[in-house]
């Protein structure tokens, strides 16, 4: 059955923009309160001005601050139905390059951030009966050089996430993980902007992984996903083929394919790129969460 949004409270983090805000857009229009969380107050101001919807500035790596953002939003909605867990970043570089500090980021925003932003929830969204969704990565399913931290992270949120189904399906409760590839927003935008070694590495990807996805449609299907409750959304669905094909690609053939593409050469030419940029994130990306 499909589950209807009408007056029901969506709690969205990463909301300030990129994926979070076109989702919130999508909610909202579907009669949707929603509970913008992130850390770009003067965007989430106006996001939640724009669909009348209420907003908290939280790192979802602070749980008191989560906490907070919950208890805010209880109190303006009475309840919150459906929690989205989208905050991400993406460090640059490779593991040796570093510094440890972006790649422990990455991590604890992407995953750790997952599990503060769901345990803070949690108790609210199971008095509803209602719905988590888990922002992975078709990153959960491969390996690119560059992205140790970023894929290593969506391959934990995704884990989280079908364990938690598991846990909560004999309280009403339903949990889904969401699975786009490359999405246009903000953090996908710097990594291409940043990096001619990413231009030429996702050029050179095989068909779905090179394919790019407006942030509009990708909101569109995960709120689909919401309302009809799925355990696993994919963007575009394609990316479901990647998954039923996962033992090949985690496989040595795999491996020999991406080195094509993303061998030593292209490894290095990262590695020289991300030493002149002289900074670990993207240029308008939020240390934070704005996947």
């Amino acid at each position: 059955m499909r589950y209807d949004l009408r007056d029901r409270t969506i709690l969205i983090t990463g909301a300030a923009r990129g994926i979070g805000a076109a989702l919130a857009r999508c909610a909202a229009a579907r009669g949707a309160r929603v509970a913008l969380v992130g850390l770009e107050p003067a965007l989430l101001r106006q996001l939640a001005a724009e669909l009348d919807g209420h907003w908290y500035e939280a790192d979802v790596t602070d749980q008191s601050a989560l906490d907070d953002a919950v208890t805010s939003t209880v109190e303006r909605y009475g309840g919150i139905d459906v929690v989205v867990a989208n905050a991400g970043i993406a460090n640059l570089g490779t593991v040796a390059l570093g510094p440890v500090d972006a790649l422990a980021r990455t991590i604890e925003v992407n995953l750790t951030g997952v599990v503060r932003t769901v345990s803070a929830a949690l108790p609210q969204v199971l008095a509803a009966r209602g719905h988590v969704l888990i922002v992975s990565s078709a990153a959960a399913f491969g390996a690119m050089p560059g992205m140790a931290a970023y894929c290593a992270s969506k391959a934990g949120a995704e884990q989280f996430g079908n364990v938690l189904r598991l846990e909560n399906r004999r309280h009403g409760l339903t949990v889904g993980t969401a699975h786009p590839i490359w999405i246009d927003t903000d953090l996908v935008r710097d990594l291409r902007d940043d990096l001619a070694s990413f231009r030429q590495a996702q050029r050179r990807l095989p068909w779905p992984l090179n394919t790019v996805v407006g942030v509009e449609r990708c909101a569109e299907e995960l709120l689909r996903g919401i309302e009809r409750r799925r355990r696993k959304v994919y963007v575009p669905r394609s990316i479901g083929l990647v998954q039923a094909l996962r033992p090949i690609a985690q496989s040595r053939l795999a491996d020999a394919v991406i080195s094509r593409f993303g061998g030593t050469t292209m490894v290095a030419q990262m590695e020289d790129e991300v030493r002149l940029l002289g900074r670990s994130f993207g240029r308008t990306s939020v240390e934070g969460g704005g996947s």
